[in-house]
């Protein structure tokens, strides 16, 4: 795979799946720019020679800016993978605090909305670009106590879905990713038996590894991606193969 030249954006890149991207992306000879309100690992991915960028993609003029910033310093990105979000916490729907609900929405769907957004016109100008959102296996089936995280990665689905046509006479490819849950930070917004739960329903019987989701992305971000568009791709260790 051949990304030598380009400049990717990752959002959510402090920890977790978007780290894991982020360091495979520089391996490849990539710079990368990390997106996120968390500066953990920023020296690392100086290290790595990217950019740690203080972004709250929930804020348009906040992600404006760290794409401004990006393209100042590294150039136009060409690569852009939606990896932030949030769990949120776990009740039924009746139960469930308003509050939780719009501020899951508002980081898991509506940010990775704001970050498409802005990063499409450079692509546009290039005539060149690959986007991967991260949504997730409860978006395509739903998690019980779970009802703002299913719903957010359901939209992030019809999102990909929606750009990938809007885009698919350019070669720009927009797709995303329906992981199985990865031991990350974000198992600490959950409770144990939500937990318990998401890995009683893994055929595989174990949680995913986020190195293994970042080279499945890393490939769907690549030029050999040249014909898929609007996909989903499954990473739920034969949860839901659809």
């Amino acid at each position: 795979m051949d990304f030598q030249g380009q400049t990717a954006v990752v959002t959510g890149g402090a920890q977790g799946i978007g780290f894991a991207v982020a360091e495979l992306l520089a391996a490849k000879g990539v710079t990368v720019a990390s997106w996120d309100v968390d500066r953990h690992n920023a020296t690392a991915m100086e290290t790595l020679g990217g950019l740690a960028v203080t972004c709250d993609i929930t804020d348009l003029a906040s992600v404006q800016a760290a794409y401004d910033a990006t393209c100042d310093k590294v150039g136009t990105p060409t690569i852009l993978v939606n990896s932030a979000g949030i769990a949120g916490p776990n009740a039924p729907v009746a139960d469930y605090d308003v509050a939780a609900w719009l501020k899951v929405i508002e980081v898991n769907l509506t940010g990775t909305f704001y970050v498409n957004k802005v990063c499409v016109p450079g692509m546009r100008s290039k005539k060149y670009g690959r986007i991967l959102n991260v949504a997730s296996v409860a978006g395509k089936e739903g998690n019980p106590n779970a009802c703002a995280y299913s719903a957010s990665k359901a939209g992030v689905i019809g999102l990909t879905k929606s750009l990938g046509k809007e885009l698919a006479d350019m070669d720009i490819a927009v797709n995303c990713v329906t992981p199985a849950a990865a031991k990350t930070r974000i198992f600490d917004q959950m409770s144990q038996e939500h937990i318990d739960y998401m890995l009683s329903k893994i055929p595989r019987g174990r949680f995913l590894d986020v190195a293994e989701a970042a080279r499945m992305i890393v490939w769907a971000v690549s030029s050999e991606n040249s014909f898929t568009t609007g996909a989903v791709f499954d990473l739920s260790g034969g949860r839901a193969t659809y």
